[in-house]
């Protein structure tokens, strides 16, 4: 685990360049075409998230590795995903599996009201000291079960789950809003389908695969 010290704080112009050049190819290259994704991904400095040795690779569209065994998903991931969810400001979002909380900021630099779930205790208690997430009040942090939800502050209008489960949990379906979106990668193998999940007003449930990824497994019960 990096210490905390060690955490960069500063976001230089060449930083600022890296991101642009990055958020270039996401539009032009990976087709995402979001404007307000793009927008959020372009202000929140991805190297603040990573251990200083990856510093001058954090604009790459790469996953890395942090603590307890987990990863920062590759930026188009992160673009791709929340493009799906189709977010509105103010929507109330629950999140699965908040690792480094990069994709918790940029729902956050979105303006969502964010309920975010983290099982492994250690990496929930070091994100939060990270001196970052201060800028996000909207965002709320929960150490729990990914599988279980947060039934207390449902319903939500969307729910992203960061991590590969081996089927759709059915308490995050009944906690999703009429209406709704729910943006999960489903799979047992090393990789997963990305799985559009819908519900109508009647309550009806939809699926469509959005294709092939890979995501560390979403594992049940809480790591502490």
């Amino acid at each position: 685990m990096r210490p905390l010290q060690s955490i960069p704080k500063e976001d230089t112009f060449i930083h600022k360049r890296l991101r642009h050049d990055l958020i270039k190819s996401l539009r032009e290259k990976k087709g995402i075409t979001d404007e307000r994704v793009l927008a959020a991904i372009d202000a929140i400095p991805r190297h603040f998230f990573l251990d200083p040795a990856f510093e001058r690779m954090a604009y790459e569209d790469r996953a890395f590795p942090i603590t307890a065994g987990q990863t920062i998903s590759q930026p188009f991931t992160v673009a791709y995903q929340t493009q799906l969810l189709e977010i509105n400001k103010y929507d109330k979002v629950l999140e699965i599996g908040t690792g480094s909380a990069y994709q918790a900021c940029v729902l956050g630099e979105m303006g969502v009201s964010l309920y975010t779930i983290e099982r492994q205790k250690a990496l929930y208690d070091f994100v939060g000291k990270f001196f970052f997430l201060s800028r996000y009040p909207n965002i709320k942090r929960f150490y729990g079960d990914g599988f279980a939800g947060l039934p207390t502050y449902a319903p939500f209008d969307k729910i992203i789950i960061t991590c590969g489960a081996p089927f759709i949990p059915p308490k995050l379906i009944e906690q999703l809003k009429p209406g709704g979106i729910m943006i999960i990668p489903v799979g047992e193998d090393e990789k997963q389908k990305m799985i559009r999940v819908t519900k109508d007003k009647d309550g009806k449930i939809f699926q469509q695969e959005m294709g092939d990824f890979s995501f560390v497994p979403m594992l049940q019960g809480r790591n502490g």
